[in-house]
């Protein structure tokens, strides 16, 4: 069996979000400069790119959204070839990859919501916060309509998923009009009886994990007073920030203190030093009861002061964080929530960081579902870096054998009657949906098509926009 070379390397990736096309766009140009060439293939679920990037980020924030014109050049460079729709464990195995490409790098991330272990916590009405991001940003694999019909809600969480779910809960449906929020969603939106939305937080203001552009955001939601509890605040005396960030952070929660109510329609409490213990209700959610802590002085850490407290609430969104989606057979550390794993080279073990444990030859893991969810773009990037010089490496190194099966692998997919999409059928999507967004009664930059087999008949040429 000949050894994989730098010439003609052939690698598949699986999951097309930002750490997949960093991925194939950090080794295209590592094996160039190399004076190699490769072939990558680029596996996605979904029929569309982006992953989180489209799925994962709240319609109000085109900013962030804007990170998706540098991996759309990156696919459109031609030198990865987008395949979408396609379930890397049922339409196609692992094994099945391996036998045709090189390498294998899995990028799947991590899509769902981390377990928060209290009593209650499956009462109707609670939810995971990664359902409703899914719903508000239009996924296709989420019912289309979502509840809203309860005035106090909670989230639970300190982190930006929790502050983007809270922003969606209080905002006004009319502010969200110019976004390329999906129709069904907006509508839901618009039927909110929502007033009131609590943030809890386990900690103090200074070890929020927000980000300062988005706090601040928080604070010129129109029509929306934010509520804040001078108790909360008592730790932060003599406190001297460790980075610009938290100043800033600091300095904007501290000017909500002293800022006069509106009288607006709906109100953002933020609560910290709250440990959430139970969730209240007899079938279905009325309230929480929660812990008072405080700092231990050891760090961010902080123990419970043993004063409990309750607050009403109808609905519950936890925001503890993802976890990730296991891929089949592939190993598994179920703890971590992440690929079994050493630099992003995938072990036959149990547990993640087992250096005892043989390596998978040719197979890899990039970002969340590498690492866990944790970090931000700039992560992703880097440790995608990490993985591929293992990858180039190990090429180098004559420890990957080249593929035993020739073929294309559409050939394969087309046997198989699997409905795979491409790049040109999501250029043909994309510019669907910026149409709808433009004849839209309110103008927006897009409108998503959210069924996934109207995406899919879009992207295939089978519905004709």
């Amino acid at each position: 069996m000949t050894s994989s070379s730098l010439q003609n390397l052939r690698v598949a990736i699986v999951g097309a979000g930002p750490a997949g096309i960093y991925a194939g766009n950090i080794l295209t140009n590592s094996v160039v400069e190399s004076g190699g060439t490769v072939a990558i293939d680029l596996f996605e679920s979904l029929p569309a790119p982006y992953g989180l990037i489209r799925y994962g980020v709240a319609p109000d924030h085109p900013r962030i959204k804007g990170i998706v014109n540098s991996l759309h050049e990156m696919l459109d460079a031609g030198t990865t070839r987008f395949i979408g729709n396609v379930e890397v464990g049922r339409d196609i195995s692992i094994d099945e990859l391996q036998e045709r490409y090189d390498a294998v790098i899995l990028a799947t991330g991590a899509i769902r919501d981390a377990a928060l272990d209290i009593p209650g916590i499956d009462l109707e009405g609670s939810y995971g916060a990664a359902d409703f991001v899914a719903w508000f940003d239009g996924h296709p694999d989420v019912p289309t309509e979502w509840t809203l019909d309860q005035r106090e809600v909670a989230v639970i969480g300190n982190g930006n998923v929790a502050l983007d779910v809270a922003r969606v809960l209080a905002k006004h449906a009319v502010d969200l009009r110019s976004t390329e929020i999906a129709d069904n969603v907006l509508a839901g939106l618009e039927a909110s009886a929502v007033t009131d939305v609590h943030v809890f937080g386990r900690r103090g203001p200074a070890d929020i994990k927000f980000t300062p552009i988005e706090l601040r955001e928080l604070g010129e939601v129109p029509n929306v007073d934010i509520v804040v509890h001078d108790e909360d605040f008592a730790y932060l005396e003599g406190l001297v920030p460790s980075n610009n960030q938290l100043k800033v952070m600091l300095r904007i929660l501290q000017s909500w203190r002293t800022r006069e109510s509106t009288g607006a329609s709906r109100r953002l409490h933020l609560h910290f030093y709250h440990s959430p213990v139970e969730v209240l209700g007899d079938g279905k959610v009325e309230g929480l009861r929660f812990e008072r802590t405080e700092p231990t002085g050891e760090g961010s850490a902080v123990r419970g002061t043993g004063e409990f407290r309750e607050i009403a609430v109808q609905q519950v969104y936890r925001a503890v964080g993802y976890y990730g989606t296991p891929v089949i057979d592939a190993p598994f550390d179920e703890k971590a929530g992440v690929v079994s794993n050493v630099e992003g080279r995938v072990k036959d073990a149990a547990v993640t960081g087992d250096t005892e444990a043989p390596v998978i030859a040719g197979l890899y893991a990039t970002g969340w579902i590498k690492r866990g969810p944790v970090g931000l773009i700039g992560h992703t990037k880097s440790d995608a870096m990490e993985t591929i010089a293992h990858l180039v490496s190990d090429v180098e190194g004559g420890r990957l054998s080249a593929p035993t099966v020739d073929g294309d692998v559409l050939d394969l997919l087309e046997e198989r009657e699997v409905a795979f999409t491409t790049w040109d059928g999501w250029l043909a999507l994309d510019a669907h949906e910026r149409e709808l967004g433009a004849n839209h009664l309110h103008t927006r930059e897009r409108v998503k098509v959210v069924p996934r087999d109207e995406q899919v008949a879009i992207s295939r040429g089978a519905l004709v926009p």
